[in-house]
């Protein structure tokens, strides 16, 4: 009976494997794709005039025109009035503090303001100073954001001799990129920001196809090169991706006499 045993278990064991055998994957290239140019492919040039264009001709800027500001720019602070913003909260008039130095400076528990005029994929140049007299630390000092299409935030905050959670640091796309490098000058000394925006795509049926990008240079420094916006950069959550057009450009309130002030801030379309 032993032996009988025996042979039975092993016939079975036979039998299931030849049920369960599979055939084998079949093999993928997951190496990346060759990127091919259609336009350098046929029978290659033999004279240099065959690869020259002349047409559409680019059209002139002049780089320093009003405060700096290029000639095709839209400037929308130049330190004389604050009629290019409202408050993001009702649209009234904004409320914050001009300067006589012409500077304007974020006036505690009015709010953020925005731009009355909507943008999509821009070139944004702005300065920016904390005061120099140093309070608070963390996030609660010299507090502030500019926000691309009134929803993404590239941070601004005093980091000097404060440290904070590096995804949310000076120059951080909130809360989903951490800066390259810290670049700031002293407290009381003037920032600039130099940022090049690309808006996200949404199809027809509101789902996006295409992300926004953010380039930012601190100070002349890189501090994002050319990242990818993964939606909306909330202090809480996820980021979210609903659809959208152009939208404001706006600066943050952050409700604490966070004193940031801001200076010389103009916008190229692209």
């Amino acid at each position: 009976m032993k032996y009988l045993l025996t042979a039975v278990l092993a016939l079975t064991l036979f039998s299931c494997k030849e049920k369960v055998e599979v055939a084998p994957l079949e093999e993928t290239d997951s190496s990346p794709q060759e990127i091919i140019y259609e336009e350098y492919t046929g029978v290659e040039p033999t004279k240099p005039e065959e690869t020259e264009i002349y047409e559409p001709v680019p059209p002139t800027v002049k780089p320093f025109g009003q405060n700096g500001a290029p000639s095709d720019a839209v400037v929308l602070f130049d330190g004389s009035n604050l009629d290019q913003w409202v408050s993001a909260k009702d649209s009234t008039a904004a409320a914050w503090i001009l300067n006589k130095d012409g500077s304007m400076t974020v006036k505690d528990q009015t709010g953020d303001i925005q731009t009355k005029q909507n943008f999509g994929s821009v070139q944004l140049h702005l300065e920016w100073k904390s005061p120099a007299e140093v309070q608070r630390e963390g996030q609660n000092r010299a507090n502030s954001g500019v926000f691309l299409q009134g929803i993404y935030e590239v941070q601004i905050l005093d980091n000097n001799d404060n440290d904070t959670y590096v995804n949310g640091q000076v120059g951080s796309i909130y809360k989903q990129h951490v800066p390259l490098a810290k670049a700031s000058v002293p407290s009381g000394e003037w920032n600039t920001y130099d940022i090049i925006y690309h808006e996200p795509v949404f199809n027809e049926k509101g789902k996006k196809i295409q992300s926004g990008t953010i380039t930012v240079m601190h100070n002349g420094v890189l501090i994002q090169d050319h990242v990818e916006i993964k939606g909306t950069t909330p202090y809480i959550g996820w980021p979210k991706n609903e659809a959208h057009g152009k939208g404001p450009i706006k600066l943050q309130d952050h409700g604490d006499n966070s004193r940031v002030s801001f200076r010389n801030i103009w916008v190229r379309e692209l």
